[in-house]
């Protein structure tokens, strides 16, 4: 047996036994209206807010605020990009996209945090090598608090899930805020609707 999988067989062995998980009561709501919540959360962590009439108006959106010569890597459907992606494309690949367009299974008002899994984002690094996120988010799939996350069939059935509020910042070099430091310069949610299927 190689030393990898004596390894993991010896830590596989040493797992203690599996036990329920702890019920988490559900605490008091803030109350107030969710999508106001949101976009103050989301403006407090550096994120933006914008109406997008329809998810066809989203590269305009992309046009007007990156440029027309921007590159745009959608894992939706219903926002072309300028570089197809799949499964299979290679993560490493992405370095060079502009602006990355995926959409949101929801939100959560009390952090105004965007929620991914592998579905949402077809390609992993999507969501952190590319310089702009623009994000579809239906306002009618938000969430009260990170305690209605946990509850989701969706969130315990995805192999990974990422909760995502702003941009990438860090304020730990001589106390100075840099945002996109270790991901991407900025986040942009877009308010639009679900279309069936999606």
């Amino acid at each position: 047996m190689a030393t990898r999988e004596a390894f993991l067989a010896k830590a596989r062995e040493a797992q203690p036994p599996a036990r329920p998980r702890p019920d988490v009561p559900l605490f008091t709501s803030a109350g107030g209206d969710l999508r106001a919540r949101f976009m103050t959360a989301l403006q407090a962590m550096g994120g933006t807010c914008v109406e997008v009439p329809a998810a066809g108006d989203v590269l305009a959106l992309i046009r007007e605020r990156f440029g027309d010569a921007a590159s745009v890597a959608s894992a939706t459907p219903e926002v072309p990009g300028t570089r197809v992606i799949t499964a299979d494309t290679e993560p490493a690949s992405l370095q060079d996209i502009d602006v990355g367009v995926v959409r949101a299974r929801f939100g959560v008002a009390e952090t105004g945090s965007v929620w991914f899994s592998e579905r949402e984002y077809v390609v992993n690094s999507l969501g952190y090598i590319v310089q702009h996120l623009v994000v579809l988010l239906d306002p009618a799939q938000l969430l009260d608090g990170l305690q209605d996350v946990y509850r989701r069939d969706d969130f315990r059935d995805a192999r990974y899930a990422a909760l995502v509020t702003g941009p990438s910042a860090t304020a730990d070099i001589e106390g100075v805020l840099i945002r996109g430091a270790q991901g991407v310069r900025s986040l942009t949610v877009a308010w639009v609707g679900s279309p069936q299927g999606i």
